[in-house]
C-alpha cells in the first residue's frame, strides 16, 4: 500500500483555480484519533473563507481543505475504544477533510446509518454540529416555538428546518427565489419568504400574529442586525452564525432592552476537542435516530470529484444552491 495520498490545498489566497492536488503522506493516527479513508467530504462556506484567506486553520489544524467526511476507519490511536479497523463513520475535522485519508478525533466521529449513502453522510458533520449548537444550544428552541431560518435552502437552512420541525417548531425561512421557497416548504417549512420582494420582518409579524420570532439564525448580519431586533418576540434568541452581509451593523438598545433580546453568536471550528465531543454525543442521542429512521435527511445539491474541486466551489459561491455540495473522493462514494 501507498503511504502517500492525494489532497487539496489553496497555498495562495484566490479564486477557486487556487486549489491545487497536491501529494501528501497517509496521516498516522495520535493516541485518541483515527484515520478515515475518505469516500466524501462536505464543502462548506468555510472552505471559501479558508481558500480565500480569510479563514485560517486554527494552531496544529491540518492546511488541507475540508471540515467534513465520510468514509471507513483503517488506523486507531492506541487510546481509542470508541472505534475499531472498518467501521463506517462521519466526523468533524479541524481541516484535512479533501483528501484520501484524513485524521478524526475519535469523540467527534458519529456511527454513518447503514441506509445513507456516503455522500449523504459527508453532508452531516459540519452542518449538524452548527445547527445543534447555534438552534438548541445557544437558541434553546423549544418545541412550539418559532423559528426564522436566514438562508433557509442553504446546507445549515435545509438541516436547520427538518431539526426544528423534528423537534416540534414552527419554522419560517428567507429565500431569494421562488424555487427554493417551494424546496424549503417541501422539507416542512411552515412558511417561506423572498426577500428579494417581501419585507422579511412584515412577513414574520404577520404569520405570528405579531409575536415575531422566538429564535433567529442568522448567516448575513449587516443590515440584517437592526431588521431581526424588529422581527424577533418577547424573550427571543437572535443566534449569529455568519456575516456575509457586513460584520458591522446598527443595534437599536431600546427595543433589546424592551423585548429582553439575547443576541449571540459562535464558530464551530475554533472551539475545544471537549466541546465539540459534548455536540457529538447529543447528536448521537437526539439526531441519529432521525437519520436512521429516515425522518432527516441531508439534501444534497450537487457532487463533484475531487479533481473538481474548483467547480464544487464555483457553484456554491454562485449561491443558486439548494443543500450541500459534497466531493466524491473514492469510488465507493
Amino acid at each position: 500500500m501507498t503511504s502517500m495520498m492525494t489532497a487539496v490545498v489553496a497555498p495562495e489566497p484566490g479564486g477557486p483555480e487556487a486549489m491545487i492536488l497536491v501529494e501528501r503522506p497517509i496521516p498516522t493516527p495520535g493516541a485518541d484519533e483515527i484515520v478515515i479513508a475518505v469516500e466524501a467530504a462536505g464543502v462548506n462556506r468555510p472552505d471559501i473563507m479558508q481558500r480565500r484567506g480569510l479563514y485560517p486553520p486554527p494552531p496544529g489544524a491540518s492546511d488541507i481543505l475540508g471540515l467534513e467526511v465520510c468514509g471507513l476507519v483503517t488506523a486507531t490511536g492506541s487510546d481509542v475504544t470508541r472505534w475499531t479497523i472498518g467501521d463506517r463513520v462521519m466526523a468533524l475535522v479541524s481541516g484535512g477533510g479533501y483528501a484520501e485519508f484524513v485524521l478524526a478525533h475519535e469523540d467527534l466521529a458519529i456511527a454513518a446509518p447503514a441506509d445513507m449513502s456516503s455522500v449523504e453522510c459527508a453532508a452531516v458533520p459540519e452542518t449538524f454540529f452548527t445547527v445543534w449548537t447555534n438552534v438548541f444550544d445557544r437558541g434553546r428552541l423549544s418545541p412550539g416555538e418559532t423559528l426564522l431560518i436566514h438562508g433557509g435552502s442553504s446546507g445549515i437552512g435545509t438541516t436547520a428546518i427538518q431539526m426544528a420541525k423534528a423537534f416540534g417548531a414552527k419554522v419560517i425561512v428567507t429565500v431569494g427565489s421562488d424555487a427554493k421557497a417551494d424546496a424549503c416548504r417541501a422539507l416542512g417549512a411552515d412558511h417561506a419568504v423572498n426577500y428579494r420582494t417581501q419585507d422579511f420582518v412584515a412577513e414574520v409579524r404577520a404569520v405570528t400574529d405579531g409575536g415575531g420570532a422566538d429564535v433567529i439564525l442568522d448567516m448575513v448580519g449587516g443590515d440584517y442586525v437592526a431588521r431581526n431586533y424588529r422581527a424577533a418576540a418577547v424573550d427571543g434568541r437572535i443566534v449569529q452564525i455568519a456575516s456575509s452581509g457586513g460584520r458591522t451593523g446598527e443595534a437599536d438598545m431600546g427595543l433589546m432592552v424592551h423585548k429582553r433580546l439575547t443576541h449571540t453568536g459562535s464558530s464551530l471550528r475554533p472551539q475545544s476537542i471537549g466541546a465539540k465531543a459534548r455536540i457529538a454525543e447529543a447528536l448521537r442521542q437526539f439526531v441519529s435516530p432521525w437519520l436512521e429512521s429516515g425522518r432527516i435527511r441531508p439534501v444534497i445539491d450537487s457532487t463533484f470529484a475531487l479533481d473538481q474541486v474548483a467547480q464544487a466551489h464555483a457553484r456554491m459561491e454562485a449561491g443558486e444552491h439548494i443543500g450541500k455540495v459534497v466531493l466524491t473522493v473514492s469510488r465507493h462514494a
